[in-house]
């Protein structure tokens, strides 16, 4: 059986070098990051993000998680853009190259195209002299801490800091334009992501299938809502048509001696726990567990104690959030 103990000392020696150059990075960022982040943040268009090889593979990273966190993006490729797609840019926009030498081949028509039309660029590089550098309007140097292989011919800490500086831009961006998770979710209604960002209005029953009664329903009819309405529990709504109690299976019990003498105004647990629409789905789940209970009606925040929907805690599970 092979030796684990060589691969281990190995795998940790290159995550030990990568953290330690992520915090050299760290402390080398400068006033030129705030420029980037005050150059992107201002950009009437889009930001193009490019570069070649594994740098291009970090470039797009960079420009997906910009453009999921409310700065539009997309990644050009230099050498198709010398072929056409350099008309994805236009004025307006702002171009992010990265490259760590700073000197490569196929970025020289980007560049030039860049500079040609006065399109803002930033320009990410390890050489403070590069060519990227130098013609770039806001340049990043990257510290030359060689890379993990130990031959300077692996890119390994290069793109590790690459894509963590890619990352602390993002951020930037976001926390400057106040980004909540409402808003992240719009960008990932798929996945489980999506599903912990879903709200309440997006998973609720409305309308018809809630089950309403008034408070002066004989239990005999409030019976028959709750059997057809299939959740258990039916919403009690006083004169104003507004939510007054809630009646639910721990209620029936309670009054079983002459139940069907009563009315759900008698029967009711007054000020049952609700819910806004505009809350994450997982908020409702927490109340749920908390208070032990399946059911929540929202309530119409700019209607108080107008009933909107229900939620079950099945409808939840299905979404995948519990």
């Amino acid at each position: 059986m092979t030796d684990p103990v060589p691969f281990l000392a190995t795998a940790r020696r290159v995550i030990l070098q990568e953290a330690d150059a992520l915090t050299a990075l760290s402390a080398t960022l400068d006033a030129n990051f705030a420029d980037a982040v005050t150059l992107l943040l201002n950009a009437k268009g889009r930001v193009i993000v490019s570069g070649m090889g594994k740098s291009g593979h970090i470039a797009r990273k960079i420009a997906a998680t910009f453009a999921s966190t409310g700065t539009p993006a997309h990644f050009v490729h230099p050498a198709e853009a010398s072929h056409g797609d350099l008309g994805m840019m236009t004025r307006g926009d702002v171009v992010l190259v990265l490259s760590n030498s700073g000197e490569t081949p196929e970025l020289a028509d980007l560049v030039a195209y860049t500079r040609r039309f006065g399109i803002p660029m930033i320009g990410v590089a390890s050489r403070a002299e590069s060519t990227l550098i130098q013609q770039a309007d806001v340049g990043i140097t990257l510290p030359q801490l060689g890379e993990a292989c130990g031959r300077g011919i692996v890119p390994t800490i290069s793109t590790t800091m690459t894509l963590a500086l890619g990352d602390a831009l993002a951020i930037a961006l976001m926390e400057h334009r106040a980004f909540t998770p409402e808003n992240f979710r719009d960008f990932h209604p798929g996945g489980k992501l999506g599903a912990q960002l879903s709200k309440v209005a997006d998973l609720m029953h409305r309308d018809d299938a809630i089950p309403l009664v008034r408070v002066d329903t004989p239990m005999s009819d409030v019976l028959l809502v709750i059997t057809q309405k299939g959740f258990g529990v039916a919403a009690v709504l006083g004169e104003d048509d507004r939510l007054v109690g809630i009646v639910t299976d721990g209620d029936l019990r309670r009054h079983m001696q002459g139940l069907l003498d009563h009315t759900a105004g008698e029967v009711m647990t007054a000020n049952p726990t609700t819910v806004s629409p505009h809350a994450l789905a997982e908020e409702a789940v927490n109340i749920m567990n908390s208070r032990k209970i399946t059911c929540l009606f929202a309530l119409d925040p700019a209607n108080p104690g107008k009933v909107t929907g229900i939620l079950h805690i099945h409808d939840c599970l299905r979404a995948g959030i519990v």
